[in-house]
């Protein structure tokens, strides 16, 4: 009965549990929903728990044995042999022992979690020895590690028997296969055993490193320095007996041999050159590499430069210029060659090889300098300057800086010697042939010498209108503006345009200005591109000063030979020209002098020597000598600016004063002179003087007046033309002309409207018309220029 009950209650209570289970995963309200994942999990239990772990004929000793074997993983000690006691034992470690197992499902489920329990033990019992045996397997990968790292430290160190055999071997060649990699194998021991000084024995190691190196670069050293010497003589050896190579096999010998050994010999220098920045062996070997290189190439070109210099010497004896520009291009091309081939053994650049090349420029410099300090000619000096200066340096250098660096150098010394000698010969030539000339008969035949240049422009265009006239039908449609551009880019005679008469001077069109003149302008010219501008200044400066001076000296002998407005006129012509032509140089032509001025020491000395003055000598005030001496007498230090310019400016601004007042002189001077006299009396009766009647003056009758009108008059119609012909003779230009005579003209008619206004003052009608002067009017039509 009471077994039933219980059996009943458990049923009872099975069904409630499930019930509440049913309750989790419920459609409706679900207390625990599940996920799909989680379903899907479940799903997967279910169908294993389904399946019968324990077939029904499988033998009770069976289970035993597998029981047995799972507890023995679990317990160290033997478990009984009987299937009883082994059962007992596992459900007692479950404690399932007062369970009573009825149906073959509940042995299936004691068994799965006998054996899940089983499972577990045994794995905690593992885990528990692997947690012991955690430190051993960390020494041991320790030690391991440790192995490792000494065997690669030793590897660096065993290398050394390994580099001391294939440097030994015999049959070691630097242009082998494995030469390279032991190179680099060996820095990277040398580098390792630097980079650990606490090794025991560092040095020991080191020092032998350090020994394979220097004989490894030995050898590589030996081989290109070899290769060089024999390629050198072979060429050597390929001269001509003369030691210079023709011209047509010039390059093949000196270059394209060269160029066909170099990759050979370029492999190896790429590996010193790799290493030279790191290593200082190799910096040092590279050096030396570089030096071999430079003078076998010297050996090679020394003599056949030198020998190329003395046939262009020969061959251009009298022609400076033509010398120092083949002698530039020849090196220009010698330098541009050397360096090409220098990049065709090595990729870094040295400075050993701009040393080379300068020193064979130098050969040049040594050959040209004697020949130009020689050289007396402005033109050839000139030129010279614009050879260097303009072909070598701006053409040449300037598009190739690198290549032309030594050249550069040279050709700049060069260029200051002949700026230098320039400089020295310009001055000569200032004092002598400027300064210092003497003009011949011809040089100052004014006007003579323009009329007949103005005779021979005449028949020029006489020739020149013939010729339009008698051309063909077709060649008088020419359009204007095409005979505008033949006519005037025409040249005649010397070489300067043709231009109309009326606007440019025949002596201009044939160059016949004064010869310092010309030479002045002709020597500027070629200074100002060749020298410094502050040097350009003082020359410029000192060349007008001497042009003036000899302008001044030619117009006075004009004067004296001819007449004083040839003289005049010769002297404003050219320093107009001058003042045109200078104009287009942009300098400034001013430049400072210091001087010291000694004025009041010499005051101060004088005034000290002074007998009065010794007792002052003794004086303990400010009037002591000796302290006013030196306070009063120090020397003044002056600076003033020479503008030559300026002087050409003020030579002309004076020399058309004295034109102006020397023709108003010549045209009006008798009517001054009485002016003057009409002044002086009306002064001297403003004053309190006596007053006079002018017509009771002996000076001032009619008749008198009207012969100084009438020779006034008389001048003005003859000689008026002449002064017109000769201001168009000299200026040929109608603006300059009437600019410089504008003040001539209103000077005269001054001087007349002076003399109208005195006399209808001072005379009668009756005496006007004795004294017959000519009217305003009739004065402006004879004065009127066109």
């Amino acid at each position: 009965m009471a077994s039933s009950t219980e059996q009943s209650l458990l049923e009872l209570t099975d069904k409630d549990t499930r019930e509440k289970l049913s309750h989790w995963d419920r459609c409706g309200d679900p207390m625990a929903p599940l996920t799909e994942k989680q379903t899907d999990s479940v799903l997967e239990i279910r169908a294993a728990a389904e399946v019968t772990l324990l077939p029904a004929e499988l033998p009770i000793e069976d289970i035993c044995s597998l029981t047995s074997r799972s507890l023995r993983s679990a317990f160290t000690a033997t478990l009984p042999e009987s299937t009883e006691e082994v059962l007992l034992q596992g459900f007692q470690m479950l404690e399932l022992e007062n369970e009573r197992i009825q149906t073959a499902q509940q042995v299936s489920s004691a068994f799965i979690i006998l054996t899940c329990f089983t499972v577990i033990n045994a794995f905690s019992v593992n885990l528990k020895h692997i947690s012991k045996r955690k430190p051993i397997r960390a020494l041991s990968r320790k030690l391991v590690d440790l192995a490792e790292s000494i065997q690669q430290k030793l590897s660096y160190l065993n290398e050394l028997e390994n580099i001391n055999t294939k440097l030994n071997s015999p049959t070691l060649s630097v242009n082998s296969e494995g030469f390279i990699p032991m190179l680099s194998k060996l820095d990277e021991c040398i580098e390792y055993v630097s980079s650990h000084p606490h090794f025991k024995d560092y040095p020991v190691y080191l020092t032998k490193f350090k020994q394979c190196l220097s004989r490894a670069m030995l050898l590589i050293k030996s081989h290109t320095v070899s290769s060089l010497q024999n390629l050198t003589a072979q060429l050597t050896k390929r001269q001509d007996p003369l030691g210079a190579p023709n011209a047509d096999n010039a390059f093949t010998l000196y270059y394209v041999k060269f160029r066909a050994a170099a990759p050979k010999v370029r492999r190896l220098i790429e590996q010193v050159e790799q290493r030279s920045n790191t290593i200082p062996e190799y910096q040092q070997l590279l050096d030396e590499i570089h030096q071999c290189y430079l003078e076998q190439r010297e050996v090679l070109l020394s003599p056949s430069i030198n020998s190329t210099f003395t046939d262009l010497t020969s061959q251009n004896n009298k022609d400076h210029c033509a010398l120092v520009r083949s002698g530039c291009a020849f090196m220009v091309h010698v330098c541009q060659d050397e360096h090409q081939l220098y990049n065709e053994f090595f990729s870094k650049p040295s400075s050993k090889l701009d040393e080379l090349l300068e020193k064979l420029c130098v050969s040049l410099y040594d050959v040209l300098r004697p020949l130009i300090i020689h050289v007396v000619h402005l033109e050839t000096l000139s030129e010279l300057c614009g050879i260097l200066k303009n072909e070598m340096l701006e053409d040449h250098v300037q598009n190739n800086e690198v290549q032309l660096a030594a050249f550069d150098a040279v050709v700049k010394q060069m260029l200051e010697d002949v700026q230098e000698r320039l400089v020295y010969r310009t001055h000569i030539y200032i004092q002598t042939d400027i300064l210092g000339y003497k003009p011949a008969p011809g040089d100052l035949a004014y006007p003579d010498k323009l009329e007949m240049m103005e005779k021979i422009a005449q028949s020029l265009k006489e020739e020149q209108m013939k010729l339009t006239s008698s051309s063909s039908f077709s060649d008088v449609q020419l359009e204007e503006s095409d005979n505008k551009k033949l006519i005037s880019s025409g040249e005649c005679l010397s070489g300067h345009s043709f231009c109309d008469q009326h606007t440019v001077s025949p002596a201009d069109l044939h160059g016949m200005w004064y010869p310092t003149v010309r030479r002045t302008l002709v020597c500027l010219s070629k200074l100002y591109r060749c020298i410094d501008r502050a040097v350009f200044q003082g020359l410029s400066q000192e060349a007008l000063s001497a042009c003036i001076q000899s302008l001044l000296k030619a117009s006075d002998i004009i004067q004296k030979n001819k007449n004083q407005i040839d003289g005049q006129l010769f002297l404003i012509k050219h320093l107009l020209i001058m003042r045109e032509q200078i104009a287009p140089f942009h300098a400034d032509f001013a430049i400072k002098e210091i001087s010291l001025d000694l004025k009041k020491t010499r005051d101060a000395a004088f005034k000290i020597l002074n007998p009065k003055a010794v007792p002052n000598f003794f004086r303990l005030n400010s009037h002591n000598a000796i302290l006013e001496f030196l306070l009063q007498g120090t020397p003044e230090i002056k600076e003033h600016y020479i503008d030559s310019k300026k002087d050409v400016d003020r030579h002309l601004k004076s020399s058309c004063e004295q034109f102006i007042q020397q023709q108003t002189h010549m045209f009006v001077g008798n009517l001054e002179e009485f002016l003057t006299k009409v002044a002086a009396l009306k002064t001297m009766a403003v004053e309190g003087g006596p007053t006079y009647n002018f017509s009771q003056q002996p000076w001032a009758q009619t008749a008198k007046i009207n012969d100084i009108v009438m020779a006034t008059y008389r001048v003005l119609k003859t000689k008026l033309p002449i002064t017109l012909q000769s201001l168009s003779l000299y200026l040929a230009n109608k603006d300059t002309e009437f600019i410089l005579f504008k003040p001539v003209r209103n000077n005269v008619q001054q001087v007349f409207q002076r003399l109208h206004a005195l006399l209808q003052e001072e005379y009668s009608g009756e005496d006007l018309q004795i004294i017959a002067c000519p009217s305003m009017e009739q004065i402006n039509l004879l004065l009127s220029v066109k």
